[in-house]
């Protein structure tokens, strides 16, 4: 990793928040950050760790279709359920439940 290079693009494992991810477009190279929800930040951090929802569900205790409905908006994640998920998924729960938080802003 360098210093004094914005916008270089470098790669090294790292805990990362996913409301920080940003999609470059190939056409144009546009940059534009992602609105995430805590459920789609959940599907990404499963899709990421390579898991299904079945596994999530195993590695949890959580039933495979409260994961769905968490994942699709349609139930609530809640501190205590994002804890759970959160040590199977081996990620800090404020990742899941802010996925759009930054430091810059909250400093």
């Amino acid at each position: 990793k360098t210093q004094n290079r914005p916008g270089e693009r470098i790669q090294f494992e790292a805990p990362m928040a996913v409301g920080n991810v940003m999609i470059i477009c190939p056409s144009c190279n546009k940059k534009t950050r992602i609105a995430m929800t805590p459920g789609k930040s959940l599907r990404v951090i499963r899709e990421l760790q390579e898991l299904s929802q079945n596994d999530l569900a195993k590695l949890s205790g959580l039933p495979q279709s409260t994961i769905s409905g968490m994942e699709s908006g349609k139930i609530n994640i809640g501190v205590e359920r994002a804890k759970v998920l959160a040590k199977a998924l081996k990620v800090h729960h404020a990742v899941i439940v802010f996925p759009g938080w930054e430091m810059e802003k909250a400093a």
